[in-house]
């Protein structure tokens, strides 16, 4: 054990207490069994005092858990009982934790990872209440009841083996401190295990794993105390009546007959799914490029300072004649003589003298010691020399020429230093940006990293595209990877082609781990659905320990869309997150969710504010009947009419597996749910896909 301190964090889930803190008392009770049962290890660092509210749990806990340096141990109070507001058990298990099974002692039952190496991962289960325990990114979270003995006793009997589990939370190498197997480490933490009974999860339910009486079967309830029914060590199928009762995905290893007949995941609202993938779209990350064209479409990370002043001499903006003008010359009208040139071009000037001008062109530097610059219209000709055209002398038509007049000074349109790019400013194919960094010298910027997306279909019935010959019985061809990937790369961003891959769990597994090798963000298609082959979800949960954040919306097409994060260990050993987007498989589906979901969460990961397609108020050419439950994304085409307004027409029958509904289609009418007809000439918002056109330009 390192000399230095856990880092230990106490969060208080109390309405009363968040209005009055003098009426808690679990904080300072759980800082005592800090001091006097964690053996010195411990320094608790935070301490905060939260409503039951599900954002101040969330954010208090992610502060604590994504800061440069994080807590190593989050131990919460109160929210864990069954009353409406105990929330802090789900709060948890929805995104925050990613929960394991094992055997602790005194009598407390806890769930492991499935890794030999991670037996020391808690959820401690006790009466009357429903405390859980995981991690978020390197910090262990436990939850403990609202009552001060409760808190106390709960924390105390694990107390002594938390350092082992933050210290494998945090990096450390599992099979060195394994060395010495279970016993070893009991002995270390001073605890036993005593007659504790192995508990394995099957089928979504606890069992003992030596005496199959149906006791600690759980419910999934987290009541501890079993009085199940699985007589004789027969598990009951996972399916419930009520979807709330469904921890997880289905397992594929229990059969289509147990699979579960509703889906576990809540429907959700597409703002509350938007906010989910806000919350959880990795943060951008500045990287230093070169400029060049590749910049086209990235944002600046931070502040660019001009290397070079613009322009870098003083130069002509018209083509004339260079004259010098001062209180020393009573005049500029008259006849002069042309020594030289100054032409826009490299090379060493002559000095200019009184009495003398030098021709110039626009953009020429000005020779030492001119002033001013003439321009040619306001001179005439007088003579050549002999034997060629180079002019003479030339005649000054006028006197009006002030110092300064028609040059460009050094520096006049950009000084080096100055700021010419601040950061979140994007570099656009038309806004001259490019053009900036090329004039002012600057040879490298930071930008922020556009993620790179990896594209990939599920399916055993997936053939490619472009495969000659006539489709057999139950094949069909791939038109979602094509699709997706050309709009990735449309829309700025890297595509990488992840194949096809089999409806078989260690082929699909083996698939994804692969991707997150080479890619940031994974968008599947197909797979997310109720069948007995759509593995996605339980492959994500279950094989790959990610967390889906949501399963279900309420839209229309792209309800079973599925957003996850995967945690994710790179070949240098640093923990990373993976991001993926489970598309339906229906292609009107896929593509309306990839607008919608995906493509915000790729330019926030660049930089880009504010996200997602433009929105823009359109009228309806035509009724348009609503879905009753669900809002809808229907395809249309948006027209700019000579009135100025901007007008809408369906492109037809919406069914999510016609894709052909989005041929001509340039934008995404946000239909709510309701009963009736929106009549022609009502307004609605449209998402812009593509490009506004005319009328006119809509009839060619």
């Amino acid at each position: 054990m390192s000399n230095t301190k856990l880092r230990a964090a106490v969060l208080i889930v109390s309405e009363t207490a968040a209005k009055d803190p003098s009426t808690d008392e679990c904080g300072s009770i759980l800082q005592k069994v800090f001091e006097s049962d964690g053996g010195d290890q411990w320094d608790v660092a935070a301490t905060e005092i939260v409503p039951d509210n599900a954002l101040d749990i969330q954010r208090t806990i992610t502060q604590w858990t994504d800061s440069g340096e994080c807590m190593n141990l989050i131990v919460t109070s109160g929210g864990t009982g069954f009353a409406v507001k105990d929330i802090t058990p789900e709060i948890n298990s929805h995104g925050m934790l990613a929960a394991s099974m094992a055997v602790t002692p005194c009598g407390f039952q806890a769930v492991s990872l499935n890794c030999p190496y991670n037996l020391y991962s808690l959820l401690v289960v006790a009466i009357m209440s429903r405390p859980v325990a995981g991690t978020r990114n390197k910090s262990i979270i436990v939850t403990l009841p609202g009552s001060p003995k409760g808190a106390r006793e709960n924390l105390q009997s694990v107390l002594k083996l938390l350092p082992h589990a933050c210290q494998q939370a945090a990096g450390a190498d599992s099979r060195a401190l394994h060395a010495g197997g279970i016993k070893k480490l009991e002995k270390e933490a001073g605890v036993s295990s005593g007659a504790a009974v192995p508990i394995y999860e099957k089928n979504g339910h606890q069992h003992n794993r030596h005496h199959h009486h149906g006791h600690g079967h759980g419910h999934g309830h987290g009541h501890g105390h079993g009085h199940g029914h699985g007589h004789g060590g027969h598990s009951s199928p996972i399916a419930h009546a009520d979807s709330d009762f469904h921890p997880r995905s289905n397992d594929p290893n229990a059969g289509p007959s147990r699979r579960h007949r509703t889906s576990p995941y809540p429907m959700l609202s597409v703002n509350e799914a938007l906010k989910l993938i806000a919350e959880n779209t990795p943060a951008p990350v500045p990287v230093k490029v070169p400029v060049d064209a590749n910049l086209i479409g990235s944002v600046v990370a931070e502040d660019v300072r001009a290397a070079e002043s613009v322009p870098t001499f003083r130069a002509s903006i018209v083509d004339g004649y260079a004259i010098i003008v001062s209180e020393d010359v009573p005049s500029t009208k008259g006849v002069f003589p042309v020594p030289f040139f100054s032409h826009a071009q490299a090379g060493d000037i002559p000095e200019l003298h009184p009495g003398q001008v030098a021709r110039i062109t626009t953009g020429a530097p000005l020779p030492p010691g001119a002033t001013s610059v003439v321009m040619v219209e306001d001179t005439v000709l007088t003579s050549k020399i002999e034997k060629g055209d180079e002019e003479k002398e030339i005649e000054i038509l006028t006197d009006a020429i002030r110092p300064g007049e028609n040059v460009r000074e050094t520096g006049s349109d950009v000084k080096a230093g100055d700021v010419i790019l601040k950061r979140g400013e994007g570099i656009t194919a038309v806004g001259g940006e490019f053009g900036l960094l090329a004039s002012t010298g600057t040879r490298e910027v930071y930008v922020f990293k556009r993620p790179v997306v990896g594209v990939l279909s599920t399916g055993d019935e997936i053939v490619q595209y472009d495969r000659p010959g006539e489709l057999r019985i139950g094949e069909v061809r791939d038109t979602n990877r094509p699709t997706l990937l050309t709009l990735v790369r449309e829309s700025g961003y890297e595509a990488v082609d992840l194949g096809v891959a089999s409806d078989k769990p260690g082929v699909l597994e083996e698939t994804l781990r692969a991707a997150m090798r080479k890619v940031d963000v994974i968008v599947t298609s197909g797979g997310v659905s109720m069948g007995e082959l759509d593995l996605l979800k339980p492959t994500i949960e279950r094989s790959l320990g990610g967390t889906i954040h949501f399963g279900r919306v309420a839209m229309k097409p792209g309800k079973p869309t599925t957003y996850a994060t995967i945690p994710f260990k790179n070949n240098a050993g640093d923990r990373e997150t993976r991001t993926i987007f489970s598309l339906p498989g229906n292609p009107a589906s896929a593509v309306v969710t990839f607008h919608l979901f995906v493509l915000p969460s790729l330019q926030q990961a660049s930089g880009i504010s504010p996200v997602g397609l433009p929105r823009v108020k359109v009228v309806l050419d035509q009724d348009l009947h609503l879905d009753l439950y669900r809002a809808e994304y229907h395809r249309a085409l948006v027209v700019m009419k000579r009135d100025g307004l901007l007008y809408a027409n369906s492109t037809g029958a919406q069914r999510s597996s016609m894709i052909g509904s989005f041929k001509g289609a340039n934008a995404l009418l946000c239909l709510p749910a309701g009963k009736e007809t929106l009549a022609k000439g009502n307004k609605v918002d449209a998402l812009m896909m593509g490009k506004l056109v005319s009328a006119l330009d809509s009839q060619l």
